[in-house]
């Protein structure tokens, strides 16, 4: 099955989605009615929903929305990861089979080094040691705390969840950005206790000027990094929707696979995902 393994779901409110600008596309309601007819043009079989708001609440909703709709293999959710009882929180949510991992929005965070945080550190570790998958989402000028972040948490892949790089650690492709953040790649990708996911690239790129020229050497460098094994299509949709609609981020990977490794084309539209998330 081709899977999309990145897009979220949302009831837009100014107060429940901060980051999202009031007045552009973003900013109304994105349905899995609305995600579905993209999925069947594009051939996709099922997606996985990721969280956009840092709260339970929203992991609950995503949940509900999931056992309603078929299409949504599993839901990857939100709880304080931080918090003094995070082993018991992990537990309760362990009951439920269509949670497969959290996510942080470390991005966000003022602190480039906050995935060092000990706290944080202990509650992923203890998140992996129960199943779940942990997925990573920073900006590229954090993105040289993931290899030690990924050591703290001495992920054994023979009995851990699995460590996840959202958007390839959003390189600056429309400042033509490089470094960092390609060695940044170079040393997470030594561990193979991290997959990689091909998506949210556009919008790392110029909005109204991208290309898939442009996007290519930063495609080109996951790869050589990762390998096809450890490398995952996710749209980003609806966030995609700033720089281009979904059957255009779709034909991006969908011709980077082809130009690279077309041998390769069921694990990155579906089997590594599968993997990941233990589906």
């Amino acid at each position: 099955m081709r899977i999309d393994a990145h897009q979220h779901f949302w009831t837009y409110s100014p107060a429940a989605h901060p980051w999202i600008e009031p007045g552009s596309l973003l900013a109304r309601d994105h349905a899995a009615a609305d995600l579905i007819p993209l999925l069947d043009r594009a051939g996709i079989g099922g997606c996985i929903a990721v969280q956009a708001q840092q709260t339970e609440a929203e992991t609950e909703a995503l949940l509900l929305l999931a056992a309603e709709t078929p299409r949504i293999l599993a839901v990857v959710g939100w709880t304080d990861l931080a918090a003094d009882d995070i082993a018991d929180r992990l537990d309760t949510w362990r009951q439920v089979p269509a949670l497969v991992g959290f996510r942080h929005m470390v991005q966000d965070e003022p602190a480039d080094d906050f995935l060092l945080t000990p706290a944080f550190v202990r509650g992923v570790r203890a998140a992996l040691a129960r199943g779940f998958s942990y997925d990573i989402l920073v900006k590229s000028r954090q993105a040289g705390h993931v290899r030690r972040f990924v050591d703290l948490v001495g992920v054994d892949l023979v009995r851990d969840g699995q460590l996840i790089l959202d958007h390839g650690a959003k390189p600056a492709i429309a400042d033509g950005g490089w470094q960092p953040w390609a060695d940044s790649i170079v040393d997470m990708a030594r561990t193979p206790a991290l997959m990689c996911k091909l998506s949210g690239l556009v919008t790392e790129a110029d909005h109204a000027t991208w290309t898939e020229d442009g996007i290519a050497p930063y495609l080109d460098h996951l790869f050589a990094c990762f390998g096809p094994e450890r490398l995952i299509f996710g749209s980003d949709w609806p966030v995609c929707r700033l720089a281009a609609e979904y059957q255009a981020v779709f034909d991006l990977i969908d011709h980077f696979v082809a130009r690279t490794c077309p041998e390769a084309r069921d694990r990155i539209f579906g089997d590594n995902a599968a993997v990941a998330y233990a589906l």
